[in-house]
């Protein structure tokens, strides 16, 4: 492998001064000898880049942060030799550009060769000057920062390169207004207008990798303000629902926590109730989402028509027992992201109630297996089992059964009700 070394030129930022105090920072933060490979490991021109970067200078970084380095020669070759060295499994990510993937203690590691032959010019083909930017591993005083993307990280905003490395790879198109999301940066009106001139390139990706990006900003703090402008400038038309409103309601963090919700669970819960407001299940589909998540967001969706926008407690608690018991089967899971729509007070209170485990109703389960009926009263398996099972459940979930001899009791009686045709 040939290797190189990064020169000093006018777009990296030498010892004294500013920017070289921000590359010690940002070495600082990202704590090189708790990675799971030493630095010495890579070859001498090996550079970190993209978010890594960024989120250190952000101060932002979590404990095991993905790791992208870029050498000047055979990535899949140097992922390979670093797996058999150290540990750890190679994946090849892209033959076609030398992109391999390092897995190795719970941390990821990317491998990329450079594009364009340098280090200059593969951050020139990045999207945003605040992913383009570099720390030379064989000079830890040095930020390459042609750019300027640390100006942008100071002033807190998000300006794309140039337009044509938007349209490169349409997806940035979104990833500006995800990352922009994620960081509570605003857009410079370059970007905005480049993003909203060619929303329509984006059905131009695959939809799996619109999904990927669509999940991140729905879990990200300010996820809500990014999907409206989503939204606003025609983004996720073509997977919106019909019946997706011009405004979002307010499923913010907050309103998370003034439920109730705890952190750990109102990322989840806030991810899927945005989804489900700007995407319907054949949006999903298109975008080739999991059945699951299809259905998921199809019964939330369902049970918000079906419910009184401006009482949904009310309304909920006034259903036919057997509607009321359907409600909590299919949304046993994911009613917490029914209530974020819901007035404070309504959604406290039936958070709590969900919050007991032991809820009959809240978490429904069956008074009694199909076996043991049919032991206990000599029934056969059949359509007329089942619904004196449901019988049983409903009976059980409005808290009018209890203890076996009770069930079987009930049993009885059903049978006796509803003899054999």
């Amino acid at each position: 492998m040939h290797i190189s070394s990064v020169r000093a030129d006018d777009a990296i930022v030498p010892a004294p001064g500013g920017s070289a105090e921000a590359a010690r920072l940002a070495w600082e933060a990202l704590q090189p000898e708790d990675w799971p490979l030493p630095l010495s490991a890579f070859p001498a021109d090996a550079a970190l880049v993209g978010g890594a970067v960024r989120d250190a200078l952000l101060q932002r970084l979590g404990p095991e942060p993905d790791l992208d380095l870029v050498v000047d020669g055979d990535a899949i070759a140097l992922c390979k030799q670093l797996s058999k060295r150290h540990g750890g499994s190679a994946v090849v990510l892209d033959s076609e550009r030398s992109i391999a993937r390092l897995v190795i203690q719970g941390w990821s590691v990317d491998l990329a060769r450079q594009e364009g032959g340098s280090l200059l010019s593969d951050l020139q083909r990045r999207d945003y000057t605040v992913n383009a930017m570099a720390l030379p591993l064989a000079d830890r005083g040095a930020l390459v920062d042609p750019h300027g993307g640390l100006q942008d990280l100071a002033k807190r905003q998000l300006a794309a390169i140039s337009e044509a490395n938007l349209l490169d790879d349409p997806l940035r198109l979104l990833r500006g207004v995800r990352l922009a999301s994620e960081l509570g940066f605003a857009l410079n009106r370059a970007s905005e207008a480049w993003i909203r001139a060619h929303r329509e390139r984006l059905q131009d990706v695959a939809g799996e990798r619109v999904l990927a990006e669509l999940e991140k900003l729905a879990s990200a703090p300010d996820g809500h303000h990014g999907l409206q402008l989503g939204l606003d400038w025609g983004l996720l038309s073509p997977w919106q629902g019909s019946d997706t409103s011009a405004a979002l309601p307010q499923l913010t963090p907050q309103k998370a926590e003034a439920m109730g919700l705890c952190a750990g669970d109102a990322g989840a819960v806030l991810a899927l109730a945005r989804l489900t407001a700007v995407l319907d299940p054949r949006g999903l589909k298109a975008l080739r989402s999991s059945r699951k998540l299809q259905q998921r967001v199809e019964r939330l969706r369902r049970w918000q028509t079906r419910l009184d926008p401006g009482q949904p407690a009310e309304a909920a608690e006034a259903l036919p027992e057997a509607e009321r018991l359907q409600l909590h089967l299919e949304l046993e899971q994911d009613l917490p992201c029914l209530l974020l729509g819901w007035p404070l007070e309504a959604a406290r209170r039936w958070l709590e109630s969900w919050r007991d485990a032991q809820n009959p109703l809240f978490h429904p389960k069956p008074a009694i297996d199909g076996l043991s009926l049919q032991q206990h009263l000599g029934l056969k398996a059949s359509p007329r089992l089942g619904a004196l099972l449901q019988f049983l459940m409903l009976e059980r979930a409005f808290g009018r059964l209890e203890g076996k001899t009770e069930v079987l009791e009930q049993a009885s009686q059903w049978l006796s009700a509803n003899p054999e045709d």
